[in-house]
Order: C-alpha cells, then sequence, then structure tokens
C-alpha cells in the first residue's frame, strides 16, 4: 500500500493571504480614531480651560470686591461718627454762637490737632451763611477760614436734612475727597454746619498692592476712587450733554474732561481700549453706603487661564501618552501576526517539498517491487521504516524551525515589556501625575482667598435683626486674627450656645469686637505670655465676655470710660469704646468694664436674643 501525500500553497485571494492587508487597515484606522480623539480632547480642554478660568477669576473678583468694600465700609463708619461727636462739642457751639474771633482762633487750634489724630484731610464749621470760622487747615495757604461753601450741595442738605454726604474736588485745594457734613442745632436752634473731609489717597494705594484693579463710581458713573489713578474722574459710558451741563454746574469734580475709560465687552469678558486690548479682565460689583455709589473690581482673567491651560496641557499630555501607547500595541500585534503569517507560510512551503521527495521515494520502491517480488517485502518493511524514519527526521527539523521562528517575536515582546517598565521607573508618568497632584493641591486655599471678609463686606449698615454669635465671631477673626497671631496672643474662643443669634446688625457687631481686641492687643505688647479669652454664654440676654491678662484698666479712667475723647492712651483718639456703646445702645443692649478672669482688663456686651 503507498500513501499518497499532497500539499497546496495558499492562494493569493485565501483569507490568509488577505490577513497582512486587514491588519494594516486597522492599524489606519486605529490611528485616524486616536488621531480625532485628540483633536475632540484639545478643543474639549481648551473650552474647559477657558470656563474654568472665568469661573475661578469670577469667585476671585467676588472676594476681591467685598474684601476692598470692606475696607472703604471701615472707614467710612470710622468718619461718619466724628461729625455727630463733634455737634455736641462745647468749643464748636460756643464758636458759632458767640462768633468772636478768639473763640474761632482757639477752635482752630482744636480742629487742626483733632484732625492731625484721626487723619481727617480737613475739618471745619461754617456759619448758617455758609462762611467758614474755623477750620483745621488755618495755617495753610489753602486755608478754607474766610471761604464761603453756602453753593456746595453738602451744605444745602445738612442745613435741610440735618447730615449730608457728597464727594466732589475741593475747590480750594483741587483734591478730591468725601464731604461728611452735618448740623449744628441745639435744642433745635440752626448754629451753623460741621463738615468733615476725608482723603483715600492711602486706601487706594492698597487697593493698588493687590491684584486686579479697583474703582468706585457715583450715580452717574463717574470714578471718583481707583487703584490705577490716571482712571479718577473718568466715566464708565459716554456721558450725555445734559449729565456734563449739571454736574460743571455743581462744581463738582470742577473742569474735568470725565473722558470715558472705555470698557468693551469681549465674548463675557471686559477689556479696556486704550490698552490695546490686550488683557482680558472679569467684573465684580458690590454696593457701598454712599449714596448712589458701586464699587467695581476688574479682575485679569491672564493667571487663572494660564493655570488653566497648564492643568488642560498636562492631561491632554497624558491622554497623548495612552493614546500613543495604545496606537504602539497594536503596531506590536500586526507585527506579530505578520511574524506567525510569514512562519505559517515557510511551513508550508517546507512540508510541499517533503511530501514531494516521498512521492519520488515510493515510485522508484514501486518499480523495485515489480522486479522482485522476493525483495519486495524486505524492501517494503525497509522503505516502510525509511519513510518512518524520514518522517520523524522531517517533525524534528519542522518542531525547530517553529520554535526558532517563535523565539524571535517573543524575545521583542519580552524587551518591549521590560523597556516599558523602565520607563515608568524613569519617572516619565509620575511626573505626569505629581505634577497633576501638585494643581490638585493651589485651588483647595483662594477658597479658603475665602472665607472673604463676608461679614465686613455689606454694603451698608443693614436693619437690625438676627445675627449668629458664630458668624460675627468668624468675621472678626477674618479681620483681626492674623495680627494677634503675629503678636503671640493665645487666644480662647468658647460658645455656650453655638447657634445663638441675637438682635443686632452683624457689620457693626464686628466693628465692636475688632475694636475691643485691638485695644487688647494694645494693651498686651509688654505682657509676658499674652492671652485673650471671648466667651458668649446666657440665654436672653447673651452675654459676650472679651477678657485679657493685660495691665487692666487704670482706675482714674473707669468712671469716665465710654465718655467721647477719653483713652489712656497717648496716641489714642478716646472715641472707640464711646462709638461702640452708642453702638451697643441702638442695638438695645449694653457695652460695660468687668473684671476679667485673666487678671486684666474685661468687657461685657449684653444683647437681646433673637
Amino acid at each position: 500500500m503507498f500513501v499518497r501525500y499532497s500539499a497546496q500553497m495558499p492562494a493569493d485571494d485565501s483569507p490568509l493571504a488577505a490577513r497582512p492587508w486587514l491588519d494594516r487597515r486597522r492599524l489606519v484606522l486605529a490611528t485616524l480614531a486616536g488621531a480625532l480623539v485628540l483633536l475632540i480632547a484639545a478643543v474639549g480642554l481648551n473650552q474647559w480651560a477657558l470656563g474654568h478660568a472665568r469661573s475661578e477669576t469670577d469667585a476671585e473678583a467676588r472676594q476681591s470686591a467685598r474684601a476692598h468694600a470692606s475696607l472703604l465700609e471701615s472707614e467710612l463708619q470710622k468718619f461718619r461718627l466724628l461729625p455727630r461727636v463733634l455737634t455736641e462739642f462745647p468749643d464748636v457751639r460756643l464758636a458759632l454762637a458767640d462768633n468772636s474771633a478768639a473763640a474761632s482762633r482757639r477752635l482752630d487750634t482744636e480742629l487742626e490737632q483733632l484732625a492731625t489724630r484721626t487723619d481727617a484731610a480737613v475739618i471745619y464749621v461754617l456759619d448758617r451763611n455758609g462762611t467758614t470760622i474755623a477750620a483745621s487747615n488755618w495755617r495753610a495757604p489753602t486755608s478754607f477760614v474766610g471761604q464761603n461753601y453756602r453753593f456746595r450741595p453738602y451744605y444745602r442738605g445738612a442745613m435741610d436734612q440735618g447730615e449730608a454726604e457728597l464727594f466732589a474736588l475741593g475747590t480750594v485745594s483741587g483734591r478730591p475727597g468725601l464731604y461728611l457734613a452735618r448740623k449744628v442745632a441745639p435744642e433745635g436752634r440752626t448754629l451753623g454746619v460741621i463738615v468733615v473731609k476725608v482723603e483715600f489717597d492711602r486706601l487706594e494705594r492698597k487697593w493698588a498692592d493687590s491684584s486686579g484693579a479697583t474703582l468706585v463710581t457715583d450715580s452717574s458713573g463717574i470714578i471718583i476712587m481707583a487703584s490705577e489713578p490716571a482712571w479718577q474722574f473718568r466715566s464708565l459710558d459716554r456721558l450725555s450733554a445734559a449729565a456734563r451741563d449739571r454736574l460743571r454746574a455743581s462744581r463738582r469734580y470742577g473742569e474735568r474732561a470725565l473722558a470715558p475709560l472705555g470698557l468693551q465687552p469681549r465674548g463675557g469678558d471686559l477689556r479696556i481700549a486704550g490698552d490695546g486690548g490686550a488683557a482680558l479682565y472679569r467684573q465684580a460689583s458690590e454696593r457701598i453706603s454712599l449714596p448712589g455709589t458701586t464699587l467695581h473690581q476688574l479682575q485679569p482673567l491672564a493667571p487663572r487661564r494660564d493655570a488653566a491651560n497648564a492643568t488642560a496641557r498636562v492631561i491632554f499630555l497624558i491622554l497623548l501618552i495612552l493614546v500613543g501607547a495604545a496606537i504602539v500595541t497594536l503596531l506590536r500585534l500586526v507585527e506579530r501576526q505578520a511574524m506567525r503569517h510569514a512562519a505559517h507560510q515557510a511551513l508550508e512551503r517546507e512540508v510541499a517539498a517533503r511530501t514531494q521527495d516521498l512521492r519520488t521515494a515510493n515510485a522508484e520502491l514501486q518499480q523495485a517491487s515489480e522486479l522482485q517480488s522476493e525483495t519486495d517485502r524486505r524492501y517494503r518493511a525497509a522503505r516502510e521504516e525509511l519513510a518512518q524514519a524520514s518522517r520523524l527526521g522531517s517533525i524534528g527539523q519542522i518542531t525547530a524551525g517553529v520554535a526558532h521562528e517563535i523565539n524571535q517575536p517573543v524575545a521583542a515582546i519580552r524587551t518591549f515589556a521590560e523597556n516599558s517598565l523602565r520607563y515608568l521607573d524613569r519617572g516619565d508618568a509620575d511626573k505626569a501625575r505629581g505634577n497633576l497632584g501638585t494643581i490638585v493641591d493651589l485651588t483647595a486655599r483662594v477658597g479658603a482667598i475665602t472665607g472673604e471678609l463676608r461679614n465686613f463686606a455689606r454694603k451698608k449698615p443693614m436693619p437690625l435683626g438676627p445675627v449668629a454669635v458664630q458668624a460675627a465671631l468668624d468675621g472678626t477673626m477674618l479681620l483681626i486674627g492674623d495680627r494677634l497671631r503675629g503678636q503671640g496672643i493665645a487666644l480662647d474662643v468658647a460658645l455656650g450656645d453655638p447657634g445663638a443669634r441675637v438682635h443686632a446688625d452683624r457689620v457693626r457687631l464686628e466693628q465692636i469686637l475688632v475694636n475691643l481686641l485691638q485695644n487688647a492687643a494694645e494693651a498686651l505688647h509688654e505682657t509676658p505670655d499674652p492671652r485673650l479669652s471671648i466667651r458668649a454664654h446666657g440665654a436672653d440676654p447673651v452675654r459676650i465676655d472679651v477678657c485679657d491678662n493685660g495691665p487692666g484698666v487704670p482706675a482714674e479712667l473707669v468712671p469716665q470710660l465710654f465718655t467721647p475723647f477719653v483713652t489712656g492712651r497717648a496716641d489714642g483718639l478716646g472715641l472707640g469704646l464711646a462709638i461702640a456703646s452708642q453702638i451697643m445702645a441702638d442695638f438695645g443692649g449694653r457695652l460695660s468694664l468687668i473684671a476679667s478672669p485673666l487678671g486684666g482688663a474685661g468687657f461685657r456686651l449684653e444683647l437681646r436674643r433673637a
């Protein structure tokens, strides 16, 4: 029996021959898909970066606006009380009633000293006709003494309504400032008007030290204060001719041109026409207690946009690495498939060649068997043994060839895996991951640039209502906590009822607490191991005790401690405790001196429970 062998080479149109083309097509499609994913990711990350930058900049602008509005409100609150106190000053009433040169000169000196101590620009007194009879700047060439300000709206407002406020340019000095006027009318008899002029140069310089630009506009849109000096007395929008005539008639801003600033919207952002449009800003606004005024904060978008772009670039880099790794992995798979296909074709050719050799040997044996029948059996047996040996030899050669062909892709796979481990050990991915970790950590603190001075960011003193004691204390610590910590003062805060609410105005309640803590900090300058305690207790009234371990209040000051201009400090004005006592009276409460359990001074606020 003769065995017939057959072998066929794969045709060009067989699935085996078509597989390399299919693998290459899959690789091209995968590469195009990866490029499309990267393109979509780039567009999406760019939109995300812009939106995130705007959101972060808006939050920063709101925080800065509230903080700057709080500083301005603090200044206004301090100076608004000064004309009220001065209307009760005996020498003011005497100078207006007596109308003598001696009384006026004596009042000049007193107003000069008071202006120096309070940082007021000018304090002056007008008689019933609007003529200045005494002024703190009586020595200066630009003295107000003898000047008539009957035309000024603040004089008319004070005479008609009892008090008035006006931001304007000085007609004599030419310097801008806020005029606070109050009528002096003891027992209903009008004697004149006391005026305090406040200038905000130091406050504007503080604003200029922070990021962004801060400006305050009046009801006509005129910039009356700005962190950028060149912006002052420019308008946000173009003024009508009627508005210009009205302002010029009041001489409020002198002959200033009041040119428009040129704010232009641009895709939800703002730019200033004068700077070439390179810088984009986000805006936040806060109302100020001055009638018709608004504080605007222009926060540059660029810093947050740069940070968001950096984050987007890191994310895109990671995505690029992942897509690249996927394409390289697919390429390796295609190469391995191609190598397997080549090995399979080589094996088929080897089998065909061996089969042909066996066919030839079989034909020769068949011819020999026809010649010798006797030797046919032996030859057949020998032939069968030879065929068996040949088959075994062929199988051995085939196995060795297959092993050799398979070893190359296995070695390549191992080398690729080891190189990948080395890349990871080298830190490429770790750097990216570390960068991502670092970016996630800076974002989470401006939140905390935030805890803002919300409690001090009110537009104006609000009507009395429920105020959370905890929130008022938190706002106070935001304002003065850094100073206490910098001075090394140990602070102990205890709330008997964390949810306690009192009948008050939060802004003014924080003002009282800040004043008491500032006084305590001043008293503790020379005290070793300085300590402060704030303790809220009681149901109705709610009591808040502020105590220290300083030298305490001198005995001779105790009877008149809450009287204006009474102070134990050489540089003190003596208005802080008087103002605090008056505010507590407005709340329907009381401020009193108590014995400090720490051995120094102690003050108690008694407030109605809300």
